[in-house]
């Protein structure tokens, strides 16, 4: 069986969009489950949309989420320099090997010369205005020119581009791993630029002959690059590469929350969720974009969320871990239709992996949170408070943000709590509670509840009658975590001091 060797060959013109994630994603699944190679390329052949910081970015995201790189950028390998922008001469032998053997055309048409010839097409009524087989022999190119006129302009130094040359009548084949045979006439597609006219190579021609120089086996790219494959087929076959053509898998587009049509950073950023893995700040505008880290996603969860855009395992089952997705994920269950983007789901995920998360990596935020807000917390505290709020939570800054009342005792109390359990009842156990309490030498939750439970009793009075009583004496609140581990976290001394100011600004008439 031929090795598989994938690659994620992205662009740095910007923060890498949380779709390009899922592409590195279902490439480095398939990498780690045949035992292959995962391979990351930049292509920044174009070099004016090209942004500093970009390519560190995706390195960081990358990263972050998880997806190791075991050759490319970055690590080195046996195919370096893994940059399109540092292989220019490997490009220009292999254009000019194209225009050796008839297949591509030198094309010195300036900017005017194409506008009028699209004037031209759109003033006969033509849909597409296309350089193609047909309009070619109408423009300044080697295949108009004599030999000698195409020496004297390369030999002036005339700017031009190298083009391939499509043939008129034949049809193209692909048979696409997700969306089976796809055929198309050449006649359908136009002579597209190869080498650009700063002596840079378009996509079309880079990533062919990178494809074929690093023996890459699978390309599994996005739905945007499908049109295009059959011009890439086309490379294939004239530079005789055809049996060392990889196989192509073009996913399905992200939609937007509604379905309707594709999911862009406007869209994400009207409904207030992020499209980048971190946060960017651009380098010119200055404008900053949030991102899944420091919105509070967890890695874990948000691949979990990414990989099923798009593919399923055919079970019930929704929760795996990195590993588990690398033994279930298979390309023949990625489908064609695009898939919707569903945000609140993405929160499902990192609702179910905080649950899941140890309370000791979970103290870490608190500890973390709490700092921000200038308070000092233990790491034992924080454990004892990741244990009782992480079933409470979405986000790992919330485990701190919703257990303030730890920290700071209420100075308020809920008004329909209290005037429904603050009672003569209530009010007598806490007495007794609180003068129990002080007199105590341990106190954990066990002990806490044991002691109000025995107190209840020795009154006579049921425990479940005056529980949120004591829970609004702690709180504030009528409801929250595990009440006994509360007290356990605040000790016996602020419980008491909790209770006392409860009994004193709640006034109740005792008989």
């Amino acid at each position: 069986m031929k090795e598989v060797r994938v690659r994620f060959a992205p662009s740095p013109t910007g923060a890498l969009h949380i779709g390009g994630v899922r592409t590195a994603l279902y490439n480095y699944l398939l990498a780690r489950q045949t035992g292959g190679t995962m391979i990351l390329r930049i292509e920044d052949t174009d070099q004016t949309r090209f942004v500093p910081g970009a390519e560190e970015y995706i390195l960081k995201s990358l990263a972050w989420a998880g997806i190791k790189i075991d050759e490319g950028v970055g690590v080195g390998g046996p195919h370096a320099p893994y940059r399109q922008s540092e292989r220019k001469e490997i490009y220009l032998k292999y254009a000019q090997e194209l225009i050796s053997k008839g297949h591509a055309y030198y094309a010195f048409d300036t900017e005017q010369e194409l506008e009028q010839m699209r004037e031209r097409l759109k003033a006969a009524g033509v849909d597409q205005q296309q350089y193609n087989s047909i309009t070619r022999m109408q423009m300044r190119n080697s295949l108009t020119l004599s030999e000698e006129e195409v020496k004297a302009l390369l030999a002036s130094g005339t700017p031009y581009v190298i083009r391939l040359k499509v043939p008129r009548k034949e049809e193209i084949r692909l048979n696409d791993l997700i969306r089976g045979w796809v055929m198309v006439h050449s006649s359908q597609i136009d002579d597209k630029v190869l080498m650009k006219s700063d002596g840079m190579p378009t996509y079309h021609l880079a990533n062919v002959v990178d494809d074929y120089l690093m023996k890459i086996s699978h390309v599994i790219r996005g739905e945007e690059w499908l049109p295009s494959a059959p011009f890439h087929v086309l490379v294939y076959k004239f530079l005789g590469w055809e049996e060392s053509m990889p196989q192509f898998a073009h996913l399905p587009l992200l939609l937007k929350p509604s379905g309707d049509g594709k999911l862009s950073k406007r869209d994400a950023d009207q409904m207030g969720f992020p499209i980048f893995p971190l946060d960017w700040i651009d380098p010119v505008t200055k404008e900053k974009a949030a991102g899944y880290k420091e919105s509070g996603y967890l890695p874990e969860a948000l691949i979990n969320f990414l990989a099923f855009l798009g593919w399923n395992p055919g079970t019930e089952q929704e929760l795996f871990s990195m590993e588990e997705l690398i033994k279930a994920f298979s390309i023949e269950r990625i489908g064609k239709a695009g898939a919707r983007f569903d945000i609140q789901k993405a929160q499902w995920f990192n609702q179910q992996y905080i649950k899941v998360k140890s309370n000791e990596a979970l103290a870490a935020f608190v500890i973390e949170e709490a700092k921000k807000a200038g308070i000092t917390c233990d790491e034992s505290k924080a454990i004892k408070i990741a244990s009782i709020m992480k079933e409470r939570v979405t986000f790992p800054k919330e485990l701190f943000e919703q257990a303030k009342f730890i920290f700071f005792a209420p100075t308020e109390f809920d008004k329909a709590v209290a005037d429904k359990k603050w009672n003569e009842d209530a009010v007598r156990v806490l007495t007794a509670y609180k003068e129990a309490i002080q007199k105590l030498t341990t106190f954990d939750a066990s002990i806490a509840k044991e002691t109000l439970e025995k107190v209840s009793a020795e009154l006579s009075i049921g425990t479940g009658k005056i529980l949120q009583a004591v829970r609004l004496c702690m709180t504030g609140a009528g409801a929250g975590p595990d009440l006994m581990m509360v007290m356990e976290i605040i000790g016996a001394g602020e419980v008491a001091s909790r209770i006392d100011y409860a009994l004193q600004t709640l006034k109740v008439k005792v008989s």
